[in-house]
């Protein structure tokens, strides 16, 4: 489960993103460009707490 705040990959293109919010079935993510999209959430990969630290966020 997603929730805001949560660091994610996008499974089509390895980009990264932080969810904004969640709506049903799709999740607003800011992206690392800045852009902000609604995504399916079956395309996005939670990472992993560890994850984050390693990228320095």
């Amino acid at each position: 489960m997603l929730a805001v705040g949560d660091w994610v990959k996008f499974a089509l293109d390895g980009a990264l993103g932080v969810v904004l919010d969640v709506r049903d079935d799709r999740c607003q993510v800011m992206w690392e460009d800045y852009f902000v999209s609604w995504e399916k959430r079956e395309l996005l990969l939670k990472l992993e707490q560890d994850k984050e630290e390693k990228l320095g966020w």
